[in-house]
């Protein structure tokens, strides 16, 4: 039989609370909502094209009328915000679709976080969105979910794991 002594039963303790800290700080993979997101004025940084694509999951509804907007960026804090992406005549955002976009905004490095803004009543699934640019890696977040109304909500890996290279 095992005896164990005070001292024991305090590392063990003392080892649950350290591995459980760390654990605890890991970052999240599923998106999370970021209740207010600070929109950089005109950045005198260069100006620089992106490639942004945005699948639509084929679980959505058949297409959304919602204001939609987007902010990516990187560790350095360079931010590229474009309020409206939408275009409700086109019918963009239909379900099991992807939307290509080239947007402008300043150069930044790798591409670490990436939020959406959904405002509307019709609702939007997205499936994931990749982000490519002449600066930085081709990166994918892989969403795979609904996005709130009223809420920017995406991924921040800018302190973290990274998201998913594109392959």
């Amino acid at each position: 039989m095992v005896r164990l002594t005070p001292l024991h039963l305090l590392f063990a303790l003392l080892c649950l609370v350290f591995f459980h800290a760390s654990a605890s700080s890991l970052p999240s993979v599923d998106p999370l909502p970021l209740l207010s997101l600070r929109i950089k004025p005109n950045q005198t940084a260069s100006t620089c094209t992106y490639r942004v694509e945005i699948t639509t999951s084929c679980s959505s509804v058949s297409y959304t009328r919602d204001k939609i907007s987007i902010s990516f960026g990187d560790l350095y804090g360079n931010q590229v915000y474009v309020e409206r992406i939408d275009d409700p005549s086109s019918r963009r955002f239909e379900a099991c679709s992807t939307d290509t976009f080239d947007l402008y905004g300043p150069c930044t490095k790798d591409v670490c976080y990436v939020y959406l803004y959904r405002k509307g009543s019709d609702g939007w699934k997205v499936g994931s969105v990749r982000i490519s640019g002449q600066s930085t890696r081709t990166v994918t977040f892989k969403y795979n979910e609904w996005i709130p109304n009223g809420v920017w909500y995406g991924f921040n890996y800018c302190n973290g794991a990274f998201a998913s290279p594109a392959l």
